[in-house]
């Protein structure tokens, strides 16, 4: 589970690296690659297990080997500098201007969001809702709570905000990623 977490964690950064790269709609496209990457390969994400999971600790183990990876590549967009990395401090100025309830709101769209594309993509092995799920998150300006620990250390500055700004996120993303168990039947739901 731990090398399967940091994997997913990998690739869900290399998909954030690339917005930071690109930004805009061509980086929200590359993007997708990240999540494709997930569930074709079948790594536990946090957003893609939040949804579906009822065992807290193994998703806590999971959200945490995500982090870590995504930690060190964004430790890597710092070192490098340039575009990406003022790119990743513009990101967490922003979120953290939005203030508790508008980023809590974020990160439920944004749970919503990549939930059920994995659960569509489960169901029929169909990645159209994989390859617009993304996209649809960025545009919309929805967080996404693994992916942003990129853009947070990548930033490479602190700011006491992030003490509520983070666990919000993470917290709205799981709300975000239960709407579907709430809302379909019983029967609907694997």
């Amino acid at each position: 589970m731990i090398r399967q977490s940091l994997f997913a964690g990998l690739l869900i950064g290399l998909g954030a690296m690339g917005f930071l790269a690109l930004g805009g709609i061509p980086g929200a496209v590359i993007f997708a690659f990240g999540l494709i990457g997930v569930v074709l390969v079948g790594v536990p994400l946090y957003t893609g297990r939040a949804g579906c999971m009822n065992d807290i600790p193994a998703l806590v183990q999971i959200w945490f080997f995500n982090i870590v990876a995504c930690a060190v590549l964004g430790l890597m967009v710092a070192e490098l500098g340039g575009e990406s990395a003022e790119r990743a401090a513009s990101a967490v100025a922003s979120r953290l201007a939005q203030g508790p309830v508008r980023a809590f709101i974020r990160a439920i769209g944004c749970g919503m969001i990549i939930d059920i594309a994995v659960w569509l993509y489960k169901e029929t092995k169909n990645m159209l809702p994989v390859i617009f799920g993304i996209p649809l998150f960025i545009v919309c300006g929805f967080y996404h709570s693994v992916a942003d620990v990129v853009y947070l250390v990548g930033a490479w500055s602190w700011d006491n905000d992030i003490l509520w700004y983070y666990p919000i996120i993470v917290l709205g993303n799981y709300v975000g990623c239960n709407v579907r168990r709430v809302v379909l039947p019983p029967s609907l739901i694997k």
